[in-house]
């Protein structure tokens, strides 16, 4: 049997397949390419280069590498670009996200581990953030986070598929062989590392949040402790558990300011900052309640600390 990761060729999806091969599994890749990278892959894992819609590629891979298990990470990320381009968002994070899914339950691969985000839940009402809490989304992207995980739930009560979808906060870090490469860069603490590197200003969105400094608060988590959750996730499954939500956060926020200050703490420079307006879709503060994760999955994040986060992605930056 094999596990299908989609966007395997991505940040995050490079970091889960590291760790599916160190634990022994065998993986296959599905990555247009489009926003991955194949050197964020190891020259002997298979990747095929499509969409995600692209259902008859889709099912030759199943054929092919008998998958029991699929990891779907590709899609788009970016709330500020999915408020200016939703139509891009619907399509490629519902339209090929659905084709995907059909094929997989038309096939009888019946475990699915989901992306999914806090952007679920909009503004929040209560803090720090439980699964129960009501999706409400403030952008495109999390509009189309919140319609992919009711469709993986009424595909769960069609077909034998079942699903844990896995609602991020704010991934970061790096491991000693994965990094974050978007382009263009949209995530706080590797622009701040660039910053730092290059002497260039970062801008910060917002100053005027009801938060003690004015700036967004996020709850940060190490991509790593990200990834292993995913493999837990896929035990859960494979003992036959039911489709869930689940959050993966560590449980308490650094504020935008927080950030900066801490990776000019650990590079030992100082980053010229430009403040801006807020952009559209960003809520104020977003924490998880991180409990369930503890008691449905038996997940715990190692690397908690910010400045052990900011300081495995500074290696990166430092590399010649």
């Amino acid at each position: 049997m094999s596990v299908l990761v989609t966007g395997g060729a991505g940040f995050i999806g490079s970091v889960v397949v590291d760790q599916l091969r160190v634990r022994g599994e065998r993986v296959v890749v599905l990555d247009d390419l489009s926003r991955g990278h194949r050197d964020q892959l190891d020259a002997d894992v298979p990747l095929y280069q499509a969409p995600v819609g692209d259902a008859a590629t889709v099912r030759r891979i199943i054929d092919e590498h008998s998958v029991d298990t699929c990891i779907h990470f590709a899609g788009l990320i970016a709330v500020g670009e999915s408020v200016k381009n939703p139509g891009l968002y619907w399509r490629r994070n519902v339209g090929e996200s659905i084709i995907l899914f059909e094929t997989l339950a038309d096939a009888d691969v019946e475990n699915v581990v989901f992306s999914s985000s806090a952007a679920v839940y909009g503004d929040p009402i209560e803090l720090p953030i439980r699964e129960d809490h009501p999706r409400k989304p403030t952008s495109p992207y999390g509009n189309t986070k919140m319609v992919m995980e009711l469709v993986l739930e009424d595909l769960s009560a069609a077909s034998p598929l079942r699903a844990v979808s896995l609602r991020y906060f704010n991934a970061a870090g790096a491991t000693d062989r994965r990094r974050e490469r978007h382009d263009p860069e949209t995530h706080l603490i590797p622009l701040a590392l660039r910053a730092a590197a290059n002497g260039t200003p970062m801008k910060i969105f917002g100053t005027d949040y009801p938060t003690p400094d004015g700036t967004a608060i996020r709850d940060y988590i190490h991509v790593s402790d990200l990834g292993a959750a995913h493999l837990l996730a896929i035990e859960y499954l494979r003992c036959g558990e039911p489709t869930t939500a689940v959050n993966l956060g560590v449980g308490h926020g650094a504020s935008v300011r927080e950030v900066i200050a801490t990776a000019e703490s650990v590079t030992g420079i100082q980053i010229n900052v430009e403040e801006m307006p807020r952009r559209a879709g960003d809520p104020a503060e977003l924490v998880a309640a991180a409990d369930t994760a503890r008691m449905v999955l038996g997940w715990t994040p190692e690397i908690t600390a910010l400045a052990d986060i900011i300081a495995s992605a500074w290696h990166w930056e430092q590399r010649p």
